[in-house]
């Protein structure tokens, strides 16, 4: 007797089955899938590029051409792609997905969206064939027919285009056919915004012309945000509590108001002599409040000011602005000295290079420092100050 061979539809090999499996099912693709324009992420750029994210680093590596890939990471200690590389070529494959409504959720305070995430299913074969690999984590995939031709903004010259950047690759629980080889990738999508890691694909968008520049949200929110920041300043021109509208009366040190040069009653009787009714100017300019200086003398009264005192015509209680202090510092003369009133420490609100005081000299100092023999920036971001350096 012959003994029958064992009946199994899986075989350890892709045969002839398979491939008939996977021809049907591209074909399926073909007739029934849609056009996607690829952008294929081939690695981060080389640190120390022009316009990319500073110089090399320990953590940063300025790697050479030949070692970036698609598997390179460009920030060992984030472990980031910021500055993401694309080919100048774009490739066409075909997808199949539900096309779904894409709402805002107003159920919660802000503008999110329910459903900006996109599962899309495309042929495994046929994308290794057209690009050289799988789709992977970090390309850029175009849906053509999702181009916007009527925008609300007549001057913008283009059809606005929809972009989706890959998130995650995994194979399709329903791409296995009868001999359990896989035939199908199930990509999941996410809305591409205007970041750092698609300068490649769609430029900056302070840059005229570019896509950017028409498809995101960036020139427009800093259009509000700078008429915020006007309307800031007329509301409070400078930081600080403001009581100069206030009278200061000057105070003994009993707390009474001093009237030294006022006429006693009996002089104001006496019409021979004459009636002097001003008050001690103060010594004293605020209530206490925490920097609200601004080197103004209270109740309006004339200050001069200078690099030095003045050596002759001074009177009890003049003031006086000394300009070669940063910040400016007002001073009173009590008759023997020259006494600290105030610091002139009230700021606009808007962070210039201009504004002279200790704060903003701390923050905005742009000079260098040598500390062990290595200079360094005074003023730089955080990330770049506490980045690990190499010790040799």
């Amino acid at each position: 007797m012959c003994a029958m061979p064992r009946l199994s539809i899986f075989k350890p090999e892709k045969g002839n089955d398979y491939k008939f499996f996977d021809r049907n099912i591209k074909e399926m693709f073909t007739v029934g899938g849609t056009d996607l324009n690829l952008h294929k992420y081939i690695g981060p750029h080389r640190q120390g590029d022009t316009q990319k994210d500073g110089a090399a680093s320990p953590t940063s590596p300025n790697y050479s051409p030949s070692e970036i890939n698609e598997r390179t990471i460009q920030d060992l200690l984030f472990l980031e792609n910021r500055d993401r590389k694309y080919e100048d070529d774009i490739y066409t494959i075909r997808g199949i997905y539900n096309v779904q409504d894409i709402d805002f959720n107003l159920s919660q305070f802000g503008m999110f969206l329910q459903n900006d995430t996109l599962f899309m299913t495309v042929h495994l074969n046929d994308c290794v064939e057209r690009i050289g690999r799988k789709i992977m984590s970090g390309d850029v995939i175009e849906f053509p027919h999702m181009k916007d031709d009527f925008s609300l903004d007549a001057s913008i010259p283009i059809a606005l285009k929809r972009y989706y950047v890959v998130e995650d690759v995994n194979r399709a629980a329903e791409g296995f056919s009868q001999t359990w080889w896989p035939h199908l990738l199930r990509v999941k999508l996410k809305s591409l915004i205007d970041s750092q890691e698609f300068r490649d694909i769609i430029g900056d968008a302070t840059t005229d012309g570019s896509l950017a520049s028409y498809m995101s949200t960036f020139n427009k929110e800093k259009e509000i945000n700078d008429a915020i920041v006007n309307q800031a300043e007329a509301d409070a021109p400078k930081s600080g509590f403001n009581y100069k509208q206030y009278y200061v009366a000057p105070i003994d040190e009993r707390g009474n108001i001093r009237t030294d040069n006022v006429n006693t009653e009996e002089q104001r009787a006496s019409s021979d002599k004459r009636v002097n009714a001003v008050i001690d100017t103060p010594a004293s300019s605020h209530y206490g409040f925490y920097l609200d200086g601004d080197g103004v003398a209270p109740n309006g009264h004339p200050a001069g000011f200078g690099t030095s005192f003045p050596s002759s015509g001074t009177d009890k209680g003049d003031y006086f602005l000394r300009t070669d202090f940063l910040p400016n510092r007002l001073f009173r003369y009590d008759g023997l000295r020259w006494v600290k009133i105030e610091d002139n420490v009230r700021i606009t609100k808007t962070n210039t290079d201009s504004r002279a005081n200790y704060k903003t000299k701390f923050v905005n100092q742009s000079g260098t420092t040598t500390i062990n023999g290595l200079t360094v920036e005074q003023r730089q971001a955080l990330t770049d100050a506490l980045k690990p350096k190499a010790d040799n």
